[in-house]
């Protein structure tokens, strides 16, 4: 009875010392966004990113499975260490990276005759659990200076690629997860089209 007791004891006073050390350490609105991954680590990190889609100074993010606010770059003519994230998968999508690859592989850029070089754009939407696109991607970016006729080519690329993928065959994991949620997509003409770049405004960095 007595060890009984003495353990008891111990127990609470350990509980007790948990609830103080709570107190001091409150839950952050970012939690461990304070401790991203650096070159200096020399253990585990929190891995993060800074996002093109930020106007302010960047604030690293967490790549968690599955955010609020999901976000993909779609280049043209991928680097060949990125040529596998391009490559539809064979298989009901899963995870986020099955979700990108095959986003990645839907995109059909404008023919070169009507391209022009460097150019961005970005789209945003939401998919059902199904697979399907809840409602027509918004334009949330597009390069500065360029004619309206090209803005309107390239986002007539952007729906009729999508449109030819849809509905995505999700799991249902996967498509519970992500439905509804937001996922923003920047599209990256980085053909080498050989046309003048002069009197063309740069894309921001």
């Amino acid at each position: 009875m007595r060890r009984v007791l003495l353990l008891l004891v111990f127990v609470g006073m350990a509980a007790l010392a948990g609830q103080a050390g709570a107190q001091q350490h409150p839950l952050e609105a970012a939690p461990f966004s304070h401790s991203p991954c650096s070159v200096l680590d020399g253990q585990p990190c929190t891995p993060s990113f800074c996002s093109i889609f930020n106007n302010g100074p960047c604030v690293p993010e967490i790549d968690y499975p599955y955010g609020q606010n999901l976000q993909l770059t779609v280049q043209t003519v991928p680097s060949e260490k990125d040529a596998a994230k391009y490559k539809k998968p064979d298989h009901d999508l899963n995870n986020i990276g099955d979700l990108f690859a095959a986003l990645r592989s839907c995109w059909t850029p404008p023919p070169a005759d009507n391209a022009r070089e460097g150019m961005q754009m970005s789209v945003r939407f939401s998919f059902k659990r199904s697979g399907q696109i809840i409602a027509k991607p918004q334009l949330t970016f597009a390069t500065a200076g360029v004619p309206a006729e090209t803005r309107t080519t390239y986002l007539n690329a952007i729906n009729a690629s999508l449109n030819a993928c849809m509905p995505l065959k999700f799991t249902d994991g996967l498509g519970g997860a992500l439905a509804g949620r937001p996922i923003a997509i920047r599209y990256v003409d980085n053909r080498d089209l050989g046309k003048s770049s002069q009197n063309q405004t740069p894309a921001p960095r």
